[in-house]
């Protein structure tokens, strides 16, 4: 469908904003915009704004911003960008209102990594799922019980507020407000342009199973890569412990202590990321839960809708690449 109209974009920034929070979402739309059709106006137009005309991010670049506009000015979508300095920012009343008024007059409200706590500061997201960086995660939920924290996926919408994971998350979340309003076709020729994905689904985790299980020492490693690439060998206790050359007892023990589960369940974890590979690439459900050791397609549904809250098939509906 041809885009008619220029949607107005502002991206609040402020004092140590982490820089691809702002500049990772601003390069999407406007890579959406070099590649209108000759003859269309372009779908966005974005703007970076702050309350200092220079803003100083956490890289060590300078940003240079316009002023805040007035907070009941037409607007189509306010994004909130995070960083080291949102709390400093959320103790600014004058800033917080802002947030509160501006977000009352665009269609829609988005907030990248940490920036859900000022919008959640401006009480935006009392009553709703947000997300944010995986770290924050613990200190949001204390500061914000009204909020229904869901601390695992790139990215969630709740009505006409959208809510990001950590960094480059952001660039996730741009490009699906881009296929939100110009389709999919067009946010693909977007991810292709910048070499990224298009969708690293909302309902995937932040972060690998691999990447979550991992530990200071690394001492398992090389069995969670060997696991990954080998979901339908045996992944008993004591085959594992056997992978790891550590006796029974030891090996359950020192797992646990390392990555905070069980081997059992780390399996399980790593079976799932490996199966959701596969149907995300086009894999039918019977296909994954043979390829990944499941045992049986009913056992991969239950483990599905105890880790991820959906089942396979519904997966695969949502998120395989037609």
């Amino acid at each position: 469908m041809p885009n008619r109209q220029t949607r107005r974009i502002e991206i609040l920034a402020f004092r140590d904003a982490q820089i691809l929070d702002v500049t990772g979402p601003a390069q999407a739309f406007a890579t959406a915009n070099d590649l209108t059709p000759p003859g269309e106006p372009p779908p966005y137009r974005v703007e970076v704004v702050a309350e200092e005309a220079e803003v100083a991010t956490t890289s060590g670049l300078t940003l240079k911003a316009a002023p805040l506009p007035p907070p009941d000015d037409d607007l189509h979508t306010l994004m909130v960008a995070g960083g080291r300095g949102v709390n400093a920012a959320c103790a600014r009343p004058a800033l917080v209102d802002w947030v509160r008024r501006r977000s009352a007059a665009a269609l829609r409200t988005a907030s990248v990594c940490s920036g859900a706590f000022l919008l959640a500061e401006a009480g935006l997201l009392d009553g709703r799922r947000a997300v944010t960086h995986w770290q924050r995660c613990p200190e949001f939920a204390a500061r914000f019980p009204a909020v229904r924290l869901v601390p695992d996926p790139i990215f969630v919408r709740d009505g006409t507020i959208w809510t990001s994971a950590g960094v480059t998350a952001g660039i996730d979340l741009a490009l699906a407000l881009v296929e939100s309003d110009l389709g999919r076709r067009p946010a693909l020729a977007v991810a292709r342009q910048l070499v990224v994905f298009l969708k690293r689904p909302g309902g995937q985790a932040q972060f690998s199973a691999a990447l979550a299980l991992q530990d200071a020492e690394g001492r398992f490693e090389r069995l969670h890569a060997w696991i990954l690439e080998n979901p339908a060998r045996d992944l008993s206790l004591p085959a594992l412990a056997s992978r790891a050359g550590m006796s029974l007892r030891s090996f359950a023990r020192h797992y646990r202590q390392a990555t905070g589960r069980t081997p059992g369940r780390a399996v399980e974890v790593i079976r799932v990321e490996a199966a959701r590979r596969l149907m995300e690439e086009g894999a039918s459900v019977s296909q994954a839960w043979r390829r990944c050791g499941f045992g049986s397609e009913e056992t991969m549904r239950r483990v599905f809708l105890r880790h991820l809250g959906v089942g396979p098939q519904s997966y695969r509906e949502r998120f395989a690449m037609p």
